[in-house]
């Protein structure tokens, strides 16, 4: 069973290994939901060789997962820097208009990602139909699916999480958004052997001096407040799976 720790820097990728991740996926864009991680980030931490699979997300921006062609151009190109960087794996997704999944721009984007291990993310949450979602993804060859089971929590959607388990073929169903270790044994429990934790907590800005009059945030109750991952939920986790 492998756990994967969602990581929004570096720092937290290091104390991630350090504490039992089985594997990483690097984002920027906490607010967002994950973003593609900068160029400075990406090559620092391939400078590491850190032991460890590191699937970068590859997301142009927030939002919705309709893409412009300059978007997807903007998508391969990243791709491309993350293989040249020697990262195993990435971790994208794009739909139509429509809400189904948008096979075209995914092919171009698989053969972008030849040799690479590929998690189709959350932008599976919302398409207007997981079955035939999870059919198309088992044909593309899609490695496995991060999913909440479409509701607001995976806890929530756990019963069309033990539904598309039961249907996968090659695409392997991976439980993500609010798993913990309160909760990680129920998925444990219909099967499930990879799971998706960001481990959060949050802890007060350092910052001794702070102008409440100004904010540089949509949410100004987050200015002085940072998010990290929390080292011991990550080796509670670990120990439940093993």
């Amino acid at each position: 069973m492998k756990l994967e720790i969602c990581c929004y820097s570096i720092d937290d990728v290091i104390l991630a290994f350090n504490n039992g991740a089985d594997r990483i996926e690097f984002c920027a864009g906490r607010s967002d939901g994950g973003l593609t991680p900068s160029y400075g980030d990406l090559l620092q931490l391939s400078q590491l060789n850190l032991p460890i699979p590191i699937h970068p997300i590859i997301r142009p921006r927030g939002g919705d997962f309709l893409y412009s062609q300059c978007e997807i151009n903007t998508m391969l190109m990243d791709i491309e820097l993350v293989r040249n960087l020697n990262y195993s794996g990435i971790v994208f997704g794009c739909l139509q208009a429509n809400g189904h999944i948008d096979i075209k721009n995914i092919e171009k984007l698989l053969h972008a990602a030849q040799g690479l291990s590929v998690t189709f993310h959350r932008a599976f949450d919302v398409c207007n139909d997981p079955i035939l979602a999870l059919k198309q993804l088992n044909e593309l060859g899609v490695n496995r699916l991060l999913t909440s089971g479409q509701q607001q929590d995976a806890t929530k959607g756990i019963k069309l999480i033990e539904q598309l388990h039961k249907l996968t073929q090659s695409t392997l169903i991976m439980p993500g958004c609010g798993v913990r270790s309160s909760n990680i044994e129920n998925f444990k429990a219909i099967g499930i052997t990879e799971f998706h934790s960001s481990a959060s907590l949050s802890y007060p800005s350092p910052m001794q001096y702070q102008n409440h009059n100004v904010t540089m945030s949509h949410n100004k109750n987050d200015e002085f407040l940072r998010y990290g991952i929390d080292p011991h939920e990550i080796q509670t986790m670990k120990a439940l799976l093993n």
